[in-house]
């Protein structure tokens, strides 16, 4: 993928969320923001636009002028940041939006021809929030509506995607899905807990929360600890999985992503090995117990072989 640089748009009034600080709003644990810049990781350039915040990975700050000037005043500022020949443009509150979406945009935009690609909601609405546009028409457009209007303060995006040849892209509900309101969060709090998404999430949360850039396998390790917790007792499940993070940690320190998520999955092959050997060993001792109780050969105190409470005590110098 050719490098390209993202503007994130992270200011606004939020009325309609009574003034919250929408971009530091959490859904999943994980504040609004933070869930865009995870979608578009390996920018080259970061820029956002709106006031400073701490945020899960380093970003380049700028604020529109004047400050709350609207998205195209905002846009201007954040394309001056930026060098790459193709910028993907997105609003800061966006929940769902993936990776697949972003790399879906980026390749539409560098279709010959094509001054960049912007997704439609359901109602087929267009969304120049979530967008990928070539940089050069892009300053081309923007100059000439400040040199039009005397400035790009208080005018609509329409003004922008109308004057470029852009690609449409169906990208499903969740890309576009935005939080204006408090039922925006609501129901984008209420949708990662549904069955299907609710672990993957989870997950996403505890690498972010904890620092850690790692692809985790996540069907291996719940293989892991069922195996562990049906073999041995199932408290070895959360303690094995936990035991696997450092053994794998220690094995591939001070190597990349790629090589720590190998070794939790050779730490994870050798812990689910002995786990199943230690149920084999279970399920072997307990047919042989079967099998010699019913013998016949057993006495009535539970010795076998006819063999003394003191047979134990052969040279213990015992009486």
């Amino acid at each position: 993928m050719t490098a390209y640089d993202v503007i994130v748009l992270a200011g606004g009034a939020a009325k309609r969320l009574g003034g919250a600080d929408k971009p530091g709003l959490r859904v999943g644990g994980r504040a609004l923001l933070d869930r865009v810049l995870s979608a578009c990781a390996d920018a080259a350039v970061t820029v956002v636009v709106g006031g400073r915040r701490a945020t899960a990975r380093p970003v380049v700050w700028t604020r529109e002028v004047p400050e709350g000037g609207g998205p195209l005043a905002a846009l201007g500022a954040g394309l001056r940041m930026t060098t790459a020949e193709r910028v993907l443009v997105l609003s800061a509150d966006l929940p769902f939006l993936g990776r697949g979406t972003v790399d879906a945009l980026l390749t539409a935009a560098g279709e010959p021809g094509r001054e960049g690609a912007l997704c439609t909601d359901p109602d087929g609405r267009d969304q120049p929030l979530v967008a990928a546009y070539r940089a050069e028409p892009l300053r081309r457009e923007l100059a000439l509506i400040a040199t039009e209007h005397g400035s790009l303060a208080g005018l609509p995006l329409r003004l922008l995607t109308a004057e470029l040849d852009l690609t449409r892209i169906d990208a499903g509900p969740d890309a576009s899905f935005d939080c204006d309101t408090w039922d925006d969060i609501a129901a984008a709090r209420a949708r990662i807990r549904e069955h299907g998404a609710v672990l993957d999430e989870w997950i996403t949360s505890v690498k972010n929360e904890l620092g850690i850039d790692l692809d985790v396998d996540t069907a291996l390790l719940l293989d892991l600890a069922r195996d562990a917790a049906h073999g041995v007792a199932r408290p070895a499940a959360p303690l094995t999985t936990f035991l696997v993070g450092y053994a794998a940690a220690r094995a591939s320190a001070g190597a990349g992503p790629d090589e720590a998520a190998a070794a939790v999955a050779e730490a994870a092959r050798k812990a689910t090995d002995l786990a199943l050997r230690w149920e084999a060993e279970t399920e072997a001792s307990g047919g042989e117990a079967a099998g010699a109780g019913g013998s016949g050969s057993g006495t009535a105190d539970g010795t076998a072989g006819g063999a003394g409470r003191d047979a134990g005590r052969e040279g213990t110098g015992t009486p």
